[in-house]
């Protein structure tokens, strides 16, 4: 079986190397650098990466679907998704595709059967609203819809590629994009690590996302028509 991870990357230099040497015990290492201006792209492929680079920033999202259609390219069977700050343990990755027996969409969850203590209060405030409201909108019963740390089968990829979203919206809509087309989601529990990572959560990003829950509730009230 093909494994290849996806790790979406932006001015991560001082983790990518320790992230790809984790991950390549487990699968073929991809990671797409979102524009970065740092040397987050060398420093990845001569830990053994394979790169894609975007010319400039354009966000999460479209970091992730550049990655998505480049392993549907090479014809993966399972594509995990993690992120390249450090937050997820590589060694969670053995975990997750074991789960993947007769699923869709695996989701690493934070939340489920603890509490995530090391997690900013914020954070897991917003998580907690926006999970609520993904449930209602999906029908899942999934307890944290934020986490970035993912597997998905190459059945499902192709229904995540032609989301419109470039930002941090997109984990969001691939969740409803899912339920959408019948997929099977899980989840299995995960630890992250939290430091002092940056955040490139900027008030446009916020307003964007609140714009985004409208809609999920508008798309829940035309079903029900």
């Amino acid at each position: 079986m093909k494994i290849i991870t996806v790790i979406p990357a932006y001015n991560e230099e001082e983790a990518i190397e320790n992230v790809v040497k984790g991950v390549k015990k487990y699968s073929d290492v991809m990671v797409v650098d979102d524009g970065s201006t740092d040397n987050t792209a060398s420093l990845a492929e001569n830990t053994g990466a394979q790169i894609i680079k975007h010319e400039k920033n354009i966000g999460k999202g479209a970091a992730i679907k550049t990655g998505l259609e480049r392993a549907i390219e090479d014809d993966y069977d399972l594509i995990v998704l993690l992120d390249g700050d450090g937050q997820h343990d590589p060694q969670c990755i053995p975990l997750l595709l074991d789960g993947m027996d007769g699923v869709d969409l695996l989701i690493g969850s934070r939340f489920l059967n603890m509490a995530p203590h090391n997690m900013p209060l914020p954070r897991r405030i917003s998580n907690g609203i926006t999970t609520s409201l993904i449930r209602f909108v999906t029908g899942y019963h999934i307890t944290d819809s934020q986490c970035g740390f993912r597997v998905m089968s190459k059945k499902a990829a192709p229904f995540f590629t032609g989301i419109s979203y470039n930002d941090y919206v997109y984990e969001s809509e691939v969740l409803c994009k899912a339920s959408e087309n019948n997929l099977v989601v899980g989840e299995l529990p995960i630890q992250c690590i939290y430091g002092n990572e940056k955040s490139y959560v900027r008030t446009r990003h916020v307003v964007h996302y609140l714009m985004f829950t409208l809609r999920l509730l508008v798309r829940k009230m035309l079903r029900r028509i």
